[in-house]
């Protein structure tokens, strides 16, 4: 009976200490921690990874560090011991972000959290700066009603964004560091606000720079073109042979066939989430969630070409762009790259000089969603949510560590949850936060952890 008292007095905890919640989160936005030094200086970077560290001092952890990672970012670790025999939660979020884009198209400052509509807005906001309040949220409200049940171990990842794994290869270096029975991922999100989502799969991601020379410099189109090789569009032609006539991406010797046979993703949910426009058709064949979560995507993220305004009538010697590829559990994302890499090289035009350089890898994941570690989370969500079942999906974003953990610990049991909804906007102008999810999954953490200690005898 007494434990069942103090569950029931998680959420006003939690609800209790959202105003302190939204004030930190406000804080951790306005560090501009996006992990390319090219766009923000790392000072950013480090800021953001101190004020976690002194959070996680601030509520008791015995041991916290800053990690130097093989890329010259900076992750946060901490660890905070838990009950004689009690099992250990390993919790996962990143304070990297995304570069805000175009910041003058934001309807607020992007590294300033503002509330509108009922909404949080700032970069990080949902990804994934509110994951790592979601965890102190929860272990906040846990010691507030009979303490933490379990051991916990903190880590927050700084540069999952750009995908360059220093992470990944430090916790290899350190096989013991992240050890734990359980890890909780705070960077996925529900299905829609208001329905409580584990996802089971990821895709990985294989991202590559592709650089075209064909003239020793520049030439004036109206002396030369029409006869010269036109490095721009040797660049555009590989680019378009990526895709099938109807979008599906197609990459040789690549399989693009998959089927997803988890819950499915209704087309005009998707166009509505999307923001599709009228009249403008999906690309691929198959379900939308084969398309999102069961094959490979290609993405052109990005040409280095003159911008319209100021340039000059020229043949362009050099073009570049960078490329990005998911790739869905089942495939090797080294393997994947290398298949994109070849197929550029294969369709250059013209006899183009082609370069292709791997930028970024991370391995694709899929989850055992029959653990009993999915089954104290569907208690803990039932709960938080009043009643909603939990539900599974895939996600098409990559996490590049989850797949790391599985391979290094692979008793651990492995769950993603968090607050990237698709009203969240993650990655793009306006992204925000609901503070509502904030607090239901806060909640369903707190429960969670106190269930997965019960399953244990603790």
């Amino acid at each position: 009976m007494q434990h069942r008292a103090q569950e029931a007095t998680i959420p006003s905890a939690v609800a209790a200490l959202m105003p302190r919640a939204k004030e930190e989160l406000a804080e951790l936005v306005a560090f501009r921690s996006v992990a390319d030094p090219a766009l923000y200086p790392p000072s950013e970077s480090l800021a953001a990874a101190e004020w976690i560290a002194a959070a996680l001092r601030a509520e008791g952890f015995a041991e916290v560090e800053l990690l130097e990672t093989p890329d010259g970012t900076t992750s946060v670790y901490g660890h905070l011991p838990g009950p004689e025999g009690a099992p250990t939660v390993l919790l996962y979020a990143h304070h990297d972000v995304q570069p805000p884009l175009d910041e003058a198209a934001w309807t607020s400052p992007p590294f300033t959290l503002t509330e509108r509509d009922g909404r949080w807005y700032g970069r990080g906001a949902a990804d994934c700066k509110g994951g790592v309040l979601m965890h102190l949220l929860a272990l906040r409200a846990l010691r507030e009603c009979g303490g933490v049940p379990v051991g916990v171990k903190v880590i927050v990842e700084g540069s999952e964004e750009q995908g360059t794994g220093g992470l990944e290869r430090y916790a290899e270096a350190h096989p013991g560091l992240l050890a734990a029975d359980a890890v909780v991922i705070g960077d996925a999100g529900n299905f829609r606000a208001g329905q409580p989502t584990v996802t089971a799969s990821l895709r990985g991601m294989a991202m590559v720079r592709v650089r075209v020379d064909t003239l020793a410099g520049n030439l004036h189109s109206g002396a030369f073109g029409g006869a010269a090789p036109d490095a721009l569009a040797a660049l555009i032609r590989m680019l378009d042979s990526l895709r099938s006539e109807d979008g599906s991406t197609r990459i040789d010797g690549l399989a693009a066939d998959g089927v997803w046979e988890g819950t499915p993703y209704p087309e005009e949910m998707f166009r509505e989430d999307a923001k599709v426009l009228d009249g403008v058709g999906l690309i691929g064949t198959g379900t939308i969630a084969d398309r999102l979560w069961a094959r490979p995507a290609v993405t052109v993220l990005g040409i280095d070409c003159p911008p319209v305004v100021g340039a000059t009538p020229s043949v362009q010697a050099r073009a570049e762009a960078l490329v990005s590829m998911r790739v869905p559990p089942g495939m090797d994302a080294g393997a994947a790259s290398g298949l994109l890499a070849a197929h550029l090289e294969s369709h250059a035009p013209w006899g183009a000089r082609v370069e292709v350089r791997a930028t970024g890898e991370g391995q694709p994941f899929h989850a055992d969603t029959a653990s009993p570690a999915y089954a104290s989370m569907a208690a803990a969500m039932r709960e938080a949510y009043d009643g909603t079942e939990m539900a599974v999906m895939g996600q098409g974003g990559s996490i590049p560590l989850a797949n790391t953990l599985g391979t290094l610990y692979p008793a651990a049991e492995i769950l993603l949850i968090g607050l990237n909804e698709p009203a969240a906007q993650i990655h793009a102008v306006d992204e925000s936060l609901s503070p509502d999810e904030l607090s239901r999954m806060a909640v369903a953490e707190a429960l969670f952890l106190r269930r997965y200690a019960a399953t244990a005898g603790v």
